[in-house]
């Protein structure tokens, strides 16, 4: 009698798919006059961000989310175009047909970058390489923009490595190279840590992955919190996340930020009535979701903000003139009323019940 031997883990096959800057190279596609000179898409105000900027731009330390006035000051020829997102998304509708031509199993993160699963695809005689670079030669031959890839066993290192030779290429991390890839990586660039958590983690003696590695969980909770957990995993290559092929939206916002600050609530309220028709307009587009809370963010003078929220059926005028004033009495800290630079209107959606969930799970498994 044979001896049944155990069976190999299956591996998977990620693909991190992230456009190179993605909607100045759309502007520098259209507008040839942009393609040789430094270009940033986002606001021109003196309290606008940068939504992305081109690779000149980033030479002089230009960066996304980075204010229009810091970026001017860093690079005073910067040339500043509001975006296009009509045309963003219809570039990237495109750019997601091409993902379907190889996979079912696609993850959108936005509208420039997303997941593939192609662990059981027969396209490229199942190779994840070919394949990846198969869809950055359509998305240059159809789109005339270029896109890079990172090709891993898991999310995590797929993403990682997507940005390792970027713009217009891409890197293969194999399972038995994981262990020696990570061991090096900056803790700066795992997902979810920002620059204060990184500051906490440098001062506790931890910098790269061979640090966490060499510590515990229970080191790391007083750091990090629930976080070091994924941490602790991610610094040994860990990343049994599967791919969200059909995300539900939890929620729907919208906000301005302010030219000049604010104070009364009568200001505010003003602000709110413009915005709320634009809220309307985008729940429009969203179908099939059970609105359960509405809420409203303000943000002060001093980049602190505050956030109320209720239990809502509907997008209600007067139950965000209710939210206004318990969040606008929170703008008065040590005696002093701090102006108000931002307001913002949000939404919150039911999820899915248990029961679905679970169905969709078992719809998901392979037949015996």
């Amino acid at each position: 009698m044979k001896s049944l031997s155990p069976k190999k883990p299956i591996v998977k096959k990620i693909i991190h798919v992230d456009m190179d800057c993605f909607y100045a190279a759309v502007e520098m596609r259209d507008f040839p006059e942009y393609r040789d000179i430094p270009l940033a898409v986002g606001g021109d105000g003196p309290r606008s961000v940068l939504c992305t900027c081109n690779y000149i731009a980033r030479q002089f330390g230009v960066r996304s989310a980075m204010s229009a006035i810091k970026a001017k000051q860093l690079c005073p020829e910067l040339k500043i175009v509001h975006g296009r997102m009509a045309v963003y998304k219809e570039v990237s509708d495109h750019i997601r047909e091409i993902f379907s031509r190889y996979t079912d199993l696609i993850e959108p993160l936005s509208l420039d970058e997303a997941y593939l699963d192609v662990s059981n695809t027969t396209h490229c005689q199942g190779s994840a390489t070919l394949i990846a670079e198969q869809i950055r030669t359509d998305i240059f031959n159809e789109l005339n923009l270029t896109a890079s890839a990172g090709i891993a066993p898991n999310k995590f290192i797929a993403k990682i490595a997507s940005d390792e030779n970027k713009p217009n290429g891409q890197c293969v991390i194999p399972p038995d190279k994981v262990a020696s890839f990570v061991e090096e990586l900056p803790l700066r660039k795992i997902p979810g840590i920002g620059p204060k958590t990184f500051q906490k983690l440098q001062q506790a003696g931890f910098s790269t992955c061979h640090d966490v590695r060499a510590s515990s969980i229970a080191k790391l909770t007083p750091i990090v919190g629930k976080f070091a957990v994924s941490l602790y995993q991610k610094a040994h290559g860990i990343d049994n996340r599967e791919l969200e092929v059909s995300r539900q939206r939890k929620s729907l916002a919208i906000e301005t930020t302010l030219a000049v600050d604010i104070y009364t609530e009568k200001e505010c309220f003003a602000v709110i009535k413009q915005l709320l028709p634009k809220l309307l307009a985008r729940l429009n587009k969203v179908s099939n979701l059970k609105i359960v809370r509405q809420g409203i963010k303000l943000k002060f003078t001093d980049f602190n903000q505050t956030t109320v929220e209720q239990q809502s059926l509907s997008p209600d005028q007067q139950t965000y003139m209710t939210l206004l004033s318990k969040a606008h009495t929170r703008a008065n800290k040590n005696g002093m009323q701090r102006g108000i630079r931002l307001v913002g209107l949000t939404l919150g959606f039911a999820e899915p019940c248990v029961e679905s969930k679970v169905m969709a799970k078992q719809m998901m498994l392979p037949s015996l």
